[in-house]
């Protein structure tokens, strides 16, 4: 296994990339599918700290990380340092990644298989990224864009933004945070948002086929389309129906937070 400990801007290139761990703490990280060789470029570089560079050939493994900065003391991490970092990697896109922020803001686009992301307060946008994918956060904002695969959000404030997506499955659970969502459903796409006081908003096509599930405590409930019933029991409201043949479902349940379906134009 080879090592480099970088303390200033820095270029590198390395063999097959299968696996990527790469854990930072403030400024931005990009994380990018590419067809040429796997690549590491720090463009700027402020800590007392040094980046330390890991990889293993035989394994086909990339690991880029600050020593004491470790997935289990990530969510809570709430040193001073800001250890400002811009970092640019390239793998395959079938590669497996693994990439947490504190504060930087993260893109992670392009990959296929399993991509894991994790910050505290800082931005993440996964741009074109298919597979198994999860994303965790205090407070940090998610953007997904043209999603295709599984999705897994959990946060306690972050809002989620998912435009232009066609999740297989996609399970959101947030506190506070607001959930938005421009979806098209796979005739066996599965989609549930549960909220405790941030609004859900989706938009469906308006010749959409799924069964939908719209709950809330106290939150007020909005549908564009017509053919959904209202429920109203002690202590809760729903709506429910079946939309064109149904084979897809939606379910969205809040405590508090509004709850709206908007139509969009036909696929």
């Amino acid at each position: 296994m080879q090592h480099w400990m970088i303390d200033g801007p820095d270029h590198r290139v390395f063999g097959p990339v299968s696996s990527l761990d790469v854990r930072i703490v403030a400024g931005r990280l990009a994380v990018l599918a590419s067809d040429g060789p796997p690549s590491l470029e720090v463009a700027e570089f402020d800590s007392a700290s040094p980046l330390i560079v890991a990889y293993d050939e035989e394994h086909q493994e990339l690991s880029v990380a600050f020593k004491d900065l470790t997935w289990d003391g990530l969510l809570g991490w709430l040193r001073r340092d800001r250890r400002r970092t811009v970092v640019t990697i390239t793998v395959p896109k079938g590669c497996t990644v693994n990439a947490g922020v504190v504060s930087a803001s993260a893109v992670v686009a392009g990959f296929e298989r399993t991509t894991q992301v994790r910050s505290v307060s800082g931005a993440i946008v996964l741009d074109g990224v298919s597979g198994d994918v999860s994303a965790t956060t205090v407070s940090g904002p998610v953007e997904s864009r043209a999603m295709d695969g599984d999705l897994a959000f959990k946060t306690v404030s972050g809002e989620l933004t998912v435009a232009d997506g066609t999740p297989r499955r996609l399970r959101a659970n947030t506190v506070s945070g607001r959930i938005t969502a421009d979806l098209r459903l796979r005739p066996t796409g599965h989609v549930t948002f549960n909220s405790v006081s941030g609004d859900i908003l989706v938009r469906l096509p308006e010749n959409v086929e799924t069964d939908v599930s719209l709950r809330s405590t106290s939150g007020r409930l909005v549908s564009a389309f017509d053919n959904l019933s209202n429920t109203n029991g002690p202590g809760t409201k729903s709506m429910s129906g079946r939309l064109g043949g149904g084979m897809a479902s939606l379910s969205a349940i809040s405590v508090s937070g509004e709850v709206t379906l908007l139509k969009g134009e036909k696929e």
